[in-house]
């Protein structure tokens, strides 16, 4: 492990790399992970004694890189102060551009450190879960170790560290989940909206900064000063953003014959700079915005663009309003991506290339994996447009590719974004081996994180897999993964020691006779599972090759049917990637309508429909379940709802994130390009969406399901979802305010399927103040005997898709 301590104006390192080879061990709570790239991992439980002990560092200093000194921020500076002074965490908000990071940078290089020392982090596109992990790692020598969820804040009480979190765009409640894994440090958090209030914290609000700190900014960029009305006029227009002065300036800087900007056209700077950039940095600025939002180191930048110094290059994007830089390296500026898709002449990058070179890249020995985890969303990225170009087989290269080391840089919440993009890709390119390894693994993590019906379920249907590939050794690491699948009757699904590896038992036990489980997000526990053998439970449909296309070119994968009252469609796909050659008839156009070229068309499988589950349940009604082979007919049937859950969680992945960067309507403004880059053509604008109300929208769950809800009128909502019999059902919740309950029917599952109709569970979900979280909570509504129990009728989250 790296383990640095400079500052001298370079990032201090405090990250875990764990060496060796895609085949390694790493540790989660009780639970002892050996990495294996090829028939999936395998797990163990520690024995006593064998647990790391994480030691805390004598000196913890994670700073940022060093920046310039941001200008008229005293008072903003004084209010981050006063606060830390008075023992309470802050949050900085303000729109794009306006120097939020600028100041937080500062603040944490300048700020009195005070306890035990500073820590600072980016948290752009990162879970909290993954970032708490940052924390624990910049504060102890962990040795490769990620503690449970309820033993992290143990670890870290104490700590009185300042924790400086920069792109904290997250909800109340995530908020809260980062400052809750570190009970006594305080936090400084920076991002879009205004999210901490009463006794979490003070929100802080980021404005423009003042007339005469714009007018010494200008003079700083343009090396004297210029015409004071002018001055005045930019900073007006502008608003004090120091973003649109800086490229301002920048605009006059490159032409030695130009004056200031008029302030009129302060806001539509980006194609007056592209204009004055030389191919190197065009090049390089048009790489950045393939990747979006994620970030790049420079040695990435200078292989795929041909740049020598790409740091140095970078450098002065960044200088000139178009880059930002980032501990890892560099992302665009905001607003540039859009900008760069109306651009004619830029020659796409090759899907392929960029595809094989992050593949390869991320499955060499000697790659940390915590660079792998550091460029996640640019995996991601890669993986949705190689699936909108309609080649899947590329996302699961990337995919499949990036796995081991996600999992042995102890980042769980990223993993699993990536597994859920590979196993859809698998299933579309008709890659069974690939297909069999991500199910694998989804069950390995669930293990790690306690999601002990999602276990179950995948690490069963990864057993069937593999036996019908014939690989003995991925079957048989299934079956005994199988074995350590958290069976803690009664834990919550909020609660720590929900599937904990460390909770109250030794999570190995049986579930009791006589139970009835509840099939939703918190989910079922089919009992300790025996390895199924081939042939015994539903397998995922063959793909079907997609018809092609009648102008030959390739286009993007067809995702199938939706899931039931969720619509699908591809993500925005940033700026142009395609394959060498580009051809005018070669090129496909993706969601945003950009030119893509992938190369050969690929055939896109058919998901069958599905949708998440939020009622029933399974019951036993009193009578044992009948041996190991009852058991296993139970997982095998949860399996198939699962499934259908998964399937449907992609589909609302795919057209629903929320983000401008993965939205498949065009925003104002945008153009649709031919495939040579010809005129654009305007898109016509979107209508504007109406504000969800209630439960109406689009709602993902805290164990990772989605599902929708459509107003029916009079405080009623439906929701299309499967029971536990494998059944479409459509779900009417009705109440009032913030509370609104459904029931469905508790079955009789003592002989391994459904069997008679034993109850009804009401299932009651209860929307949080910001009307964006709820909490669901299931009881039995009602039985026909006594003896009937819910014993896994526990309680979970959902969030609203924004």
């Amino acid at each position: 492990m790296a383990d640095t301590g400079e500052d001298d104006g370079t990032r201090t390192g405090n990250r875990v790399d764990i060496d060796g080879d895609a085949t390694g061990p790493v540790i989660a709570g009780n639970y002892n992970v050996v990495v294996d790239a090829q028939h999936g991992s395998t797990v163990t439980v520690l024995m006593d004694g064998r647990r790391p002990r994480p030691r805390r560092r004598d000196r913890i200093r994670l700073l940022p890189r060093r920046q310039g000194t941001p200008l008229g921020r005293d008072a903003d500076l004084a209010a981050i102060a006063a606060a830390l002074h008075a023992g309470e965490s802050v949050q900085l908000w303000g729109p794009p551009g306006v120097g939020k990071s600028a100041l937080l940078r500062y603040a944490a290089r300048t700020l009195d450190a005070g306890g035990d020392g500073v820590v600072f982090l980016d948290a752009a596109r990162r879970e909290p879960e993954d970032l708490a992990q940052d924390i624990f790692e910049a504060c102890h020598s962990t040795g490769g170790y990620a503690p449970s969820r309820g033993e992290l804040p143990q670890l870290m009480e104490g700590v009185e560290a300042t924790v400086y979190v920069d792109n904290a765009d997250y909800t109340a409640e995530q908020l809260r989940t980062v400052m809750d894994a570190a009970p006594d440090a305080l936090f400084v958090f920076a991002g879009r909206e205004e999210v901490l209030r009463g006794t979490d914290g003070r929100a802080h609000r980021v404005e423009g900064i003042t007339r005469d700190a714009a007018a010494e900014l200008l003079t700083r960029e343009l090396g004297g000063p210029g015409d004071p009305g002018l001055v005045t006029a930019l900073w007006e227009a502008a608003a004090g953003t120091p973003l649109l002065l800086l490229r301002a300036a920048a605009v006059a800087r490159l032409d030695p014959a130009a004056a200031l900007p008029r302030p009129g056209a302060v806001r539509e700077l980006l194609h007056p700079l592209f204009d004055r950039l030389d191919e190197p940095s065009l090049r390089a600025l048009h790489l950045l915005g393939t990747f979006r939002d994620a970030e790049l180191d420079p040695e990435h930048i200078g292989a795929l663009s041909g740049t020598p110094d790409a740091a140095a290059l970078c450098a002065g994007l960044a200088g000139l309003g178009l880059a930002e830089e980032t501990e890892l390296g560099y992302r665009v500026a905001d607003g540039v991506v859009a900008a760069l898709r109306e651009r004619q002449g830029l020659r796409p990058y090759a899907l392929e290339r960029l595809c094989g070179y992050f593949a390869d890249w991320a499955a060499r020995p000697e790659t940390p994996a915590a660079q792998v985890a550091g460029h996640a969303r640019a995996l991601e990225v890669l993986a949705e447009l190689a699936e909108q170009s309609g080649r899947a087989d590329l996302a699961v290269r990337v995919v499949r590719a990036a796995s081991p080391a996600l999992a042995r840089s102890l980042r769980f919440g990223v993993w699993g974004r990536l597994l859920d993009q590979g196993l859809p890709a698998a299933q579309r390119a008709g890659d069974r081996q690939a297909e069999a390894y991500f199910t694998h693994e989804r069950g390995v993590r669930a293990v790690l994180t306690g999601n002990r019906v999602l276990a179950a379920v995948l690490l069963a249907e990864a057993g069937i897999l593999w036996r019908q590939l014939g690989d003995t050794q991925g079957a048989d690491a299934a079956a005994n993964a199988q074995q350590y699948v958290p069976q803690e009757p009664g834990a919550g699904a909020g609660s720590p020691d929900a599937g904990s590896p460390d909770g109250p038992g030794d999570g190995l036990t049986n579930p009791p006779e006589g139970g009835a489980s509840d099939l939703g997000s918190s989910g079922t526990d089919p009992g300790p599972l025996q390895d199924p053998t081939a042939g015994t439970a539903p397998s995922t449909p063959s793909p079907e090759p997609a018809p092609p296309s009648e102008t030959g070119a390739s286009l993007p994968a067809d995702p199938g049917p939706a899931a039931p009252d969720m619509p699908t469609g591809p993500s925005d796909p940033g700026v142009p990637v395609a394959s060498d050659p580009v051809s005018a008839s070669g090129a496909a156009t993706s969601g945003g309508g950009m030119p893509v070229d992938p190369g050969p068309p690929l055939g896109s499988a058919s998901l069958p429909p599905g949708a998440a589950d939020l009622g029933g349940a399974v019951v036993t009604g009193g009578a044992p379940v009948a041996g190991v082979s009852a058991a296993v007919a139970t997982a095998l049937k949860v399996a198939a709802v699962i499934a259908a859950l998964t399937i449907a969680v992609v589909a609302v992945q795919q057209s629903q994130d929320g983000s401008e960067s993965r939205s498949a309507t065009p925003v104002s403004g945008s153009t649709t390009m031919d495939a040579g880059f010809g005129d654009p053509t305007p898109e016509p604008e979107p209508e504007p969406e109406p504000e969800p109300t209630g439960l109406a929208g689009i709602w993902w769950s805290s164990e990772g399901g989605g599902i929708e809800f459509v107003e029916a009128g009079a405080g009623r909502y439906t929701a299309r979802a499967r029971d536990v019999c494998g059944d479409t059902i459509t779900a009417e919740f009705s109440g009032g305010g913030d509370t609104y309950s459904a029931t469905a029917p508790a079955y009789d599952m003592s002989s391994g399927s459904c069997g008679e109709v034993l109850g009804q569970v009401r299932t009651t979900i209860t929307i949080g103040e910001d009307g964006d979280t709820a909490s669901v909570t299931r009881e039995m509504a009602s039985t026909v005997r006594e003896g009937v129990t819910c014993y896994t009728c526990t309680p979970f989250t959902l969030t609203r898709a924004s």
